[in-house]
């Protein structure tokens, strides 16, 4: 089915009831009629990206959608039906926010069927190598730029730096030592503004966890012993 992505914190309250929900003709002045994307998703995949933002009104009306998959038009007085999966992303803590009044708790409680926490870049730096690799060689292509790969002492200082602004940092950051580079080589010591360091003041690449395995759960249930 489809796929369709939304940013909830680029619209106001207004505008992002109306992207979702959709609106009547004549619901407002210059009110055309409008499905939402609730309707435009039926059949496959609603992204909402950044979902702590989405206003506390706006919160009551998609539980409603997730609960009943019925979905209501602004201006309207019967709902249409929207079979539809939510797939929701956000950078912020929503159980700090349930705490504070600011997401609905028992929204969360639909949203959260099978959470995904993705670790900062400074929690799996022994993925930075290939993610290095893989924006140089994307950055070359993009800037028509010979393909140079980092070295050890680049892989080095990229280990040792903290990424703040995770993978979208490391990605400007081997860009722009591209750039500086010109295509000759990676100029990754001036892209991060340092100076090469001793090893010893840098941590090593960390090995990544090993997987949490979920329990055990039987194939099936049964009352005789010996079936």
């Amino acid at each position: 089915g489809p796929f369709v992505a939304v940013n909830c914190g680029a619209f106001n309250e207004e505008l992002l009831a109306n992207e979702l929900f959709g609106h009547e003709k004549g619901a407002f002045t210059g009110a055309v009629g409008k499905s939402g994307l609730l309707v435009a998703a039926s059949g496959g995949t609603l992204f909402l990206d950044e979902v702590a933002e989405l206003p506390l009104p706006a919160q009551v009306r998609l539980l409603r959608v997730m609960q009943d998959g019925l979905v209501q038009r602004v201006g309207g007085e019967q709902s249409i039906t929207a079979d539809v999966r939510i797939v929701a992303a956000t950078h912020q803590d929503l159980r700090t926010m349930i705490r504070a009044g600011r997401f609905r708790e028992d929204l969360w409680y639909r949203l959260a069927v099978f959470p995904i926490e993705l670790p900062a870049l400074r929690e799996r730096v022994a993925d930075v190598p290939a993610l290095a690799a893989h924006f140089a060689q994307r950055a070359a292509a993009k800037l028509g730029l010979a393909a140079c790969l980092p070295g050890d002492e680049d892989i080095r200082l990229l280990c040792g730096y903290d990424w703040p602004g995770n993978i979208r940092e490391l990605s400007s950051v081997i860009e722009r030592a591209a750039i500086l580079g010109s295509g000759r080589r990676l100029e990754v010591a001036k892209a991060l503004g340092v100076t090469a360091a001793p090893a010893s003041t840098l941590r090593p690449p960390r090995a990544p966890p090993e997987p949490a395995l979920p329990p055990p759960s039987p194939a099936f249930t049964t009352l005789d012993p010996q079936a």
